[in-house]
């Protein structure tokens, strides 16, 4: 990249199958245990046991196309989200903090949230903005569109240690902020936080997102945000 009345939301469908607490920093992998080798002179007590210790074919085949129709569907709405002619990416960005106090476009800054989403594994990734510290609390994010709108919906893309946003605002001609969404965020793995409304009586063009890092565990990124609207 270089990305009230009642509220509702929703989570697009999970693409990562095991999910993780948080993310962390590391240049090392953790190493696992050596495991024996099994027993070339083990055999099945007969070959009634052996075909019952065999995985159904059926079953395996089921599980394998749906879970690449899952894919299928969850890759077709990120390329629908990308490319809403009504949705348009930051230009601008800046942060409570950044990770190793990152400026400009070096990995982790502010502006790793701007332009469209780039980071394409649930993961730490220098593609996305990451606050100073893990787990420190409240962190924010305030980004700049490139025109203003009459807003109907916010979409922010977390992409590491996600479920952690709990305030989206916008703001009006004049800088006055509006809450536009609170509460509990439920993103899971790399996934959209999306924030609906009604169409807004005043034209923005900057939206801010605030994050409180201490409820998920870990890093928390954000890759990309979306500010949805249209000019009339």
């Amino acid at each position: 990249m270089k990305i009230g009345s009642k509220l509702t939301y929703y989570v697009l469908p999970l693409l990562v199958l095991a999910l993780l607490s948080g993310c962390k920093k590391s240049s090392t992998q953790e190493s696992s245990e050596a495991k024996p080798a099994p027993s070339t002179n083990a055999a099945p007590a007969s070959a009634a046991a052996a075909n019952a210790a065999a995985p159904s074919t059926d079953a395996t085949s089921s599980a394998e196309a749906s879970a690449k129709m899952a894919a299928a569907d969850w890759a077709m709405k990120q390329d629908e989200i990308k490319n809403d002619p009504n949705g348009q990416w930051a230009i601008q960005a800046k942060a409570s903090s950044t990770y190793s106090d990152a400026q400009g476009t070096a990995p982790y800054s502010a502006n790793q949230a701007t332009g469209a989403p780039n980071v394409d594994h649930y993961a730490d990734d220098g593609a996305a903005w990451a606050p100073k510290t893990a787990d420190g609390g409240i962190e924010w994010l305030d980004l700049k569109y490139p025109k203003p709108v009459y807003a109907t919906e916010v979409r922010v893309r977390e992409s590491c240690g996600s479920g952690t946003v709990v305030k989206v605002e916008i703001f009006d001609e004049k800088g006055t902020a509006h809450p536009v969404w609170q509460g509990n965020d439920p993103t899971k793995d790399l996934n959209y936080l999306l924030v609906k409304f009604p169409k807004t009586t005043f034209k923005t063009d900057r939206v801010k997102v605030t994050l409180a890092t201490n409820v998920v565990a870990g890093w928390n990124e954000v890759d990309a945000v979306q500010l949805v609207g249209t000019d009339q």
